[in-house]
């Protein structure tokens, strides 16, 4: 009886066993390539990762790069700021027995104070602007900015006169062009209107400023209103301001640049006594507050007239 089941327990053992080598002979080439398959695929993780740890490394290194050059070029400035505010702080100290320092508000305000008070006592000048119709966009930003310029300058200046812009729409091409191109335009301190020089000013009060005139200015008179025409003409047209002045029997002058100067040899032989309109007015203004034409004349006419003064070649 036990004989019978040592010999059961034996027979199921082995048939276990055969089963299970059955298995494994069934499925050993399918289990070793899927190790290789695992194996590799461990592997490509690894290798992965390196990669990624590596371009980490390396943006790491060109964001740290590109860091420090920032941080270079901004120190840089703050240092070029720190001189600068310095040496601004030293000629102030240097000059402050000189000239006295007032805020920005105190200087605005006194520059107000100067320009509303020619508007009443100082001498007037005209610009005449009826003529831009003509000129090209061109032309029209050129004479905008000469407007521009010929306010600072007489915003600058210790006895300014009183402008007035004279045949000027706000609804015209040029006017657009002042406001696109001039700060603060709107806000000038001048008179603006439609209306023409000739019929604003009684005749006999004008003095129309133009090159071709036989009569040289000899001084500004404060009982006289002075025309500048407000003509940027690059096919240069001769006459034009002249012609229009005679039409209304108006007096003309130029400025004496034949008298204080003399023409300059050049190489192309050029000489011109036509100057834009900031240029005029700063002659006229340098005189006006120095009473010599020779300094006025030498601030408002470059070399490239082709002109220098008398005094100068000798």
């Amino acid at each position: 009886m036990d004989w019978k089941l040592e010999g059961s327990a034996q027979k199921t053992e082995s048939h276990v066993l055969q089963e299970q080598e059955v298995t494994l002979e069934d499925t050993g080439e399918d289990g070793i390539s899927e190790s290789f398959q695992l194996l590799q695929i461990d592997v490509e993780c690894e290798h992965r990762e390196e990669m990624t740890t590596s371009n980490a490394v390396w943006r790491s290194k060109n964001v740290q790069r590109k860091q420090r050059h920032w941080e270079k070029i901004v120190a840089a400035k703050k240092s070029k700021r720190r001189q600068e505010k310095e040496r601004r702080k030293a000629n102030r100290v240097e000059n402050s027995g000189i000239y006295p320092q007032h805020s920005k508000r105190f200087l605005r305000s006194l520059t107000k104070e100067r320009l509303l008070e020619a508007k009443h006592s100082g001498p007037r000048l005209c610009i005449d602007l009826s003529m831009t119709h003509h000129m090209s966009k061109k032309e029209l930003s050129r004479l905008a900015g000469q407007i521009r310029r010929l306010y600072g300058s007489n915003k600058k200046a210790d006895r300014p006169f009183w402008i007035c812009l004279t045949g000027f729409t706000t609804d015209s091409p040029l006017y657009e062009e002042c406001l696109r191109m001039n700060d603060g335009f709107s806000s000038y301190l001048l008179d603006i209107t439609e209306e023409d020089c000739f019929s604003l000013f009684p005749l006999e009060t004008l003095v129309y400023l133009t090159p071709d005139s036989e009569h040289a200015l000899e001084d500004v008179d404060l009982n006289k209103v002075y025309i500048l025409g407000g003509l940027v003409d690059e096919s240069i047209q001769k006459k034009v301001t002249f012609q229009k002045a005679q039409e209304h029997s108006v007096k003309t002058a130029r400025l004496p640049i034949q008298e204080y100067m003399v023409r300059r040899q050049n190489g192309k032989n050029y000489h011109s006594e036509i100057l834009a309109i900031n240029q005029v007015f700063d002659i006229l203004s340098t005189y006006f507050e120095t009473q010599n034409w020779p300094e006025a004349l030498k601030k408002g006419v470059s070399s490239r007239k082709g002109y220098i003064l008398q005094n100068s070649v000798e």
